[in-house]
């Protein structure tokens, strides 16, 4: 070590080196990968079979795997857990994934408001 190296080291500097996060293995990339070949098969083949039958029960199905899909890729492939970076990422996570239900709750329900008060169609033929 140089003596500026070694004199940040000893006040307590952590060079990029010697930080303790995680880093992905083989092993862990494939896992995350199997996991997710297995996540997309299972609904792919829940609406090319219709074997649930019902449309809204298979849509929420899906939309289940998707979030389990969704961490998987956070743990798996984006290393996100509450130790690295002193849980900062982990907490930025969760205000992303509460923005985004937010803003996808807000426009499901201002789509269907929107579909069941419209005014109805008015036959332009019968006024005189």
């Amino acid at each position: 070590m140089s003596s500026e190296t070694n004199a940040q080291h000893q006040a307590g500097y952590q060079t990029p080196h010697e930080e303790e996060q995680a880093h992905g293995s083989f092993r862990g990339y494939m896992i995350g990968f199997g996991l997710s070949v297995v996540l997309t098969a299972i609904p792919f083949w829940l609406v090319m079979t219709g074997a649930l039958g019902n449309n809204e029960l298979t849509g929420f199905v899906i939309m289940a795997f998707a979030v389990v899909q969704i961490v998987v890729h956070m743990v798996y492939f984006l290393h996100m857990n509450g130790r690295s970076e002193g849980g900062w990422m982990m907490l930025a996570a969760v205000f992303t994934i509460i923005i985004v239900v937010i803003t996808l709750a807000g426009s499901l329900w201002v789509m269907y408001h929107l579909n069941s008060n419209m005014m109805p169609v008015h036959d332009m033929r019968q006024m005189p």
